[in-house]
């Protein structure tokens, strides 16, 4: 029988806030275990928690730019459990009436564009961390992240594939940057995802039972981990056994899922609404404050560039991977006015010297300026293409602009016809052996004869110049 996978997925994504979502603590990443506490985060006796407004408004960025449908109230409720990393024994988040209900993302996947369903955006606290001693069967509780704001971003089942799965997490990834709610660094624990799986024959409507998979801490696990598990609940049901309904870790040593605990339903956390938060209620004007703050998508700016650079999709891709990569790039063009030329240079070159040392476009040594100021001089013939790759390199190290260098280095093209007449004849005269096979029919000598020529000018003769004129003197009789 062939079988059909069932994949939603939830995503969590902790925004850019400086403190923490029911009080003062700061969200700061990597400090001393429990030095950004409070009785508030801790969950002493008697403390009443005060909603973080900014909260509210980027977990509203994230509803408008998918689509989402904001209600004018909703409301915080308990989830509780009971784990060591849980200080109040329950979880402040939001069940019955969520900020955002009914959005969706289209993805690119190799059958073309796909409309994934969103059921739900809410905001929630994070939980503490588990800390577990490798010398020592003991195990400790960092309650740093507990408070940090979250929302979750929960998927309708419309993925069909891990790739799907996969491409759907990259969009999601994508738009939390470029609203600049969320850093994006899953190692950090700043986006990760939960993902429930199913298989049902092909053709059925109902869903089969599903396993929850936790642990996925990279794009490439998540689509590993999901590959797994389709496979292994495949071979459970071909074999006639039956799926069971639990949570599985994803072992990414092993490449394999293990089973973690059974999985629980909405009733066994025992929800009920939090009595110390009042009701949130967002009204049209605090709407259009925050739709007017939301910036260029990059699926948008995607499609804009491909229509106004007339650059191909695969550039606009690349150049649009990150806010301040489509902003540099963009600022490069406007001093060079070459769209492709200046892609280019941006996506070979400066990406590489950045990429290599793991740095960051917003910090580059090399200002989009001095960059379209370089793609100048070779429009302009003072350097050559080749001697542009010798610049970039200078300007990268020493964070000069590109006019400076070739002041002090002496790197103006050769554009004078008669110098370079009289250097052509020189290296004609001096090799009359290849003059002689040239002129007998051997016309890949040519391009020893322009090499040549670039040897005796040391690299700065004008290329095109050297063709016509050397061209012109060969071939006289």
């Amino acid at each position: 029988m062939e079988y059909e996978p069932v994949i939603g997925l939830e995503v969590h994504a902790q925004l850019l806030t400086k403190s923490k979502i029911f009080c003062g603590c700061s969200t700061e990443f990597g400090a001393m275990p429990n030095s950004h506490t409070c009785p508030v985060c801790l969950g002493l006796p008697g403390v009443l928690p005060v909603l973080n407004k900014k909260v509210v408004e980027y977990a509203m960025k994230m509803a408008m730019a998918t689509h989402c449908r904001i209600n004018e109230m909703s409301s915080f409720a308990r989830k509780n459990y009971f784990y060591p990393d849980l200080p109040k024994g329950y979880q402040i988040t939001q069940y019955a009436l969520p900020l955002a209900e009914g959005g969706y993302v289209d993805v690119e996947t190799e059958a073309g564009r796909k409309r994934i369903g969103l059921t739900r955006i809410h905001m929630e606290e994070d939980a503490g961390k588990l800390v577990h001693d490798e010398h020592l069967p003991s195990s400790y509780v960092d309650l740093n992240r507990t408070g940090v704001p979250l929302i979750e971003i929960v998927g309708e089942p419309d993925i069909r594939s891990a790739e799907e799965a996969a491409a759907y997490l990259r969009r999601l990834h994508e738009i939390l940057v470029y609203l600049e709610i969320c850093d994006g660094n899953m190692e950090e624990g700043s986006f990760r995802c939960d993902a429930n799986v199913s298989l049902r024959p092909k053709g059925q409507e109902i869903f089969g039972i599903r396993t929850e998979l936790k642990n996925m801490n990279s794009f490439r696990n998540v689509q590993r981990a999901l590959d797994y598990e389709i496979k292994r609940q495949e071979y459970i049901l071909e074999s006639g056994g039956e799926v069971v309904q639990e949570t599985r870790l994803w072992d990414d040593t092993q490449g394999v899922t293990l089973p973690m605990r059974s999985k629980e339903e909405a009733h066994d956390y025992r929800y009920f609404p939090d009595p110390d938060l009042v009701s949130i209620r967002v009204d049209e004007t605090w709407i259009r404050e925050v739709e007017g703050t939301i910036p260029e998508l990059p699926l948008e700016k995607r499609e804009r560039f491909i229509r106004e650079y007339e650059i191909p999709p695969y550039d606009a891709g690349i150049l649009t991977t990150s806010k301040a990569l489509a902003e540099y790039y963009e600022d490069v063009v406007k001093v060079c006015g070459k769209p492709k030329i200046a892609a280019n240079w941006v996506m070979g070159d400066l990406l590489r010297f950045v990429n290599e040392d793991r740095g960051d476009i917003r910090t580059c040594s090399i200002s989009a300026v001095s960059l379209g100021d370089m793609i100048n001089l070779i429009e302009e013939g003072t350097i050559s293409g080749k001697m542009a790759k010798d610049l970039i390199q200078d300007m990268y190290e020493t964070g000069k602009p590109p006019r400076a260098i070739i002041e002090e280095k002496g790197l103006v093209q050769i554009t004078d016809e008669d110098a370079l007449t009289g250097i052509i004849v020189d290296v004609i005269r001096a090799n009359p052996t290849q003059l002689a096979q040239y002129r007998s029919g051997k016309d890949k000598l040519f391009g020893y004869f322009v090499g040549q020529v670039m040897k005796a000018t040391q690299g700065k003769a004008n290329p095109q110049l050297i063709n016509e004129l050397l061209k012109k003197k060969l071939d006289q009789a």
